[in-house]
């Protein structure tokens, strides 16, 4: 038993070679030009480009005292003679905070199959907390697929609602349980061996149940779901609709189960009460993005998975305050 045990081991350490990650980030999480040369590689693939207008006629600019590549890490376009860095384009434009710090942010992000709370974050890059949480919403945010550009998905489907939320406040009273509760709902459909996609909504309707599944699940699917009524209507757009009744404690029948759907709703509550313990419902969508990607690459090795995240950061960008409106 044991040596099966070594076997599988030394397969998955192989694994992990392969992706060639795993050397890498420590030596970026503790040196600032690793770091950057780190993320050029992931975010560039080996082809350095212009980022304002897209040649790859450049060079690094250097010191011109030490000859070495100046503090700002900036490149230069032989074309458009404007400058840029790794930056630029990302999650981490114009922060301050260092690479190496943002290369073990992603790290950790990506590997805690729980996550990683930003105080944890703070401590172990000893930065402010407000600076971890900055850079840990913008990691969430990478993570997150923009609307209707997954495939949708397919084969059996299974949907499901939960509901989030601490403890009540004082004078508020107990939280409710299930349906009518004063917590956060989350809808989820997921597919059987395949994707996640969540979505924290403002109440459980028919009409923001339509919409979610619309924007997620192709019409051929079959549908599973529990007794709610609220899925009856929109069943009938898909090619079958089996339902589970969990009033009557029946929670499987052959292949009609939402448990899938329930399984990754334990993680997701695992992570937000044990992990970050206290999520404002202003944010909970950031966090719900990042346990929907850990769920869907959940089958990658950690170094495929840092990649991936690394790689998904690059044409996003999160304002640190959203810009005001001005009146016309």
């Amino acid at each position: 038993m044991m040596a099966t045990m070594l076997n599988e081991w030394k397969k998955d350490q192989s694994q992990l070679k392969r992706s060639g990650i795993i050397d890498e980030l420590p030596r970026a999480c503790s040196d600032e030009l690793t770091a950057v040369e780190f993320f050029e590689q992931r975010l560039w693939k080996g082809e350095p480009h212009c980022f304002h207008c897209g040649s790859i006629n450049v060079y690094k600019m250097l010191d011109a005292k030490t000859g070495l590549r100046n503090k700002r890490f900036r490149w230069r376009c032989h074309d458009c003679h404007e400058q840029f860095t790794i930056r630029q384009g990302t999650v981490f434009e114009e922060s301050r905070i260092p690479l190496r710090h943002w290369a073990y942010a992603f790290w950790r992000a990506a590997t805690s199959k729980k996550g990683v709370a930003a105080l944890e974050i703070m401590r172990d890059c000893q930065i402010t907390y407000k600076s971890a949480l900055f850079m840990m919403h913008r990691i969430r945010f990478a993570m997150t697929s923009a609307p209707g550009s997954p495939k949708k998905l397919s084969g059996i489907v299974e949907a499901d609602e939960t509901y989030c939320g601490g403890k009540p406040r004082p004078g508020t009273g107990p939280h409710k349980r299930g349906r009518g509760t004063s917590k956060i709902p989350v809808l989820a459909v997921v597919q059987r061996n395949g994707d996640v996609r969540r979505q924290v909504v403002a109440n459980v309707s028919a009409k923001n149940i339509a919409a979610h599944l619309a924007l997620n699940v192709k019409r051929s699917a079959k549908l599973m779901t529990d007794e709610f009524n609220a899925y009856i209507p929109v069943g009938r757009k898909y090619a079958a609709h089996e339902v589970v009744n969990h009033n009557a404690k029946e929670y499987v029948r052959g292949d009609v189960h939402t448990n899938t759907a329930e399984s990754s709703f334990a993680i997701l509550k695992r992570g937000l009460i044990g992990i970050h313990h206290a999520v404002s419902p202003k944010h909970l969508h950031r966090y719900v993005s990042h346990y929907d990607f850990l769920w869907n690459a959940r089958k990658m090795n950690d170094g495929e998975r840092t990649a991936l995240a690394i790689q998904s950061a690059e044409g996003k960008r999160l304002m640190y305050r959203e810009p005001i409106a001005k009146a016309s």
